[in-house]
């Protein structure tokens, strides 16, 4: 929060070098009314998705600062860093940019790769995965340009390079927390790549690691979100249909557990056009439903600007 003063700066440009334009996007359709919450101004936030490449910064229910990449795919997945950057991956590579739009650094995806995920370890350090024949799991200091881990993970040759990972977590005990979509299976790993823990789970799109030790758990193919404790068991679990039709968003991408117990399911939106955000309770109670296809694409993802914790300090931020 106290950076986001960067972003509306004077000297920033509107489209700068560094970018591409995106074609405006054609929605019809009215915002629904009566929706739950305070719209655009429930959360200050970094939000994206897939399918339409633009970065955006929200606050006080305003858009104040926006990122282009041109057509193509895809955002899925960035990081507002505690100076005011944002890190972020474009499939074709991961890069950080200022918010005068100026990259810092960038690193590219070899030729018949991807890259989907990323997470900033320090200040000098990212977390990532390409996907490829093989995948790897990658730390690259950012200063120096030096590849401080890389390990080939498993993976079905059968199912293609794209679809392979969309996450990876550092946790706040230095494991890597690694979901494998095509292969249905969420594993830990140590820093010698030992399996600490491991659960077998349907399309498994995002996992977190959670403060009190469970993980929080996305799987795409059932819009399904569900929190498992360390020996396997569903403590808490929100589908689709348990909410009332008009909240029920396409599918389950990734999702962010806020400090005050709230979980926000991050969307497509379905081939409907449904919500692209909805956060609830504990106890399952719609507190906001974010739905507006006129300025803004699939929901992909987002960060909540003001919940507590250092981007940078793995465990602190979990989106």
């Amino acid at each position: 929060m106290k950076v986001l003063h960067l972003f509306a700066e004077p000297d920033v440009p509107e489209l700068a070098p560094s970018e591409t334009a995106v074609e405006p996007l054609k929605w019809d359709q009215p915002v629904p009314a009566g929706l739950p919450g305070k719209g655009l101004a429930q959360h200050p936030m970094l939000m994206f998705g897939e399918g339409y490449n633009k970065l955006l910064v929200v606050n006080k229910g305003k858009i104040i600062w926006s990122y282009s990449t041109g057509p193509g795919w895809e955002y899925d997945d960035a990081w507002m860093l505690s100076n005011g950057n944002v890190l972020f991956t474009r499939m074709q590579y991961i890069a950080e940019v200022t918010p005068k739009k100026e990259i810092v650094w960038r690193y590219d995806a070899p030729k018949g790769t991807e890259i989907h995920c990323c997470q900033p370890i320090g200040k000098d350090k990212v977390l990532f995965i390409v996907n490829g024949e093989p995948p790897k799991l990658m730390v690259v200091n950012i200063r120096t340009n030096q590849t401080e881990v890389e390990h080939t993970l498993p993976y079905d040759p059968k199912r293609g390079v794209h679809a392979q990972f969309r996450r990876v977590r550092s946790t706040a005990r230095g494991t890597y927390l690694v979901p494998f979509l095509t292969m249905n299976r969420i594993v830990e790993y140590d820093q010698d790549f030992k399996e600490v823990w491991s659960q077998d789970v349907k399309s498994p799109w995002a996992a977190i690691r959670l403060k009190n030790g469970n993980t929080l758990i996305t799987d795409e193919q059932d819009s399904l979100t569900f929190e498992m404790d360390p020996l396997g068991r569903t403590v808490w679990s929100l589908k689709d249909t348990d909410l009332p039709e008009r909240y029920r968003y396409g599918n389950t991408q990734s999702c962010t557990r806020l400090a005050n117990g709230n979980t926000i399911i991050c969307s497509r939106g379905g081939k409907n056009h449904g919500p692209q955000f909805v956060e609830v309770t504990r106890d399952k109670k719609v507190v906001w439903v974010f739905q507006d296809w006129s300025q803004f694409g699939p929901g992909t993802a987002l960060q909540v600007l003001d919940e507590p914790g250092i981007p940078e300090r793995p465990g602190d931020d979990t989106h």
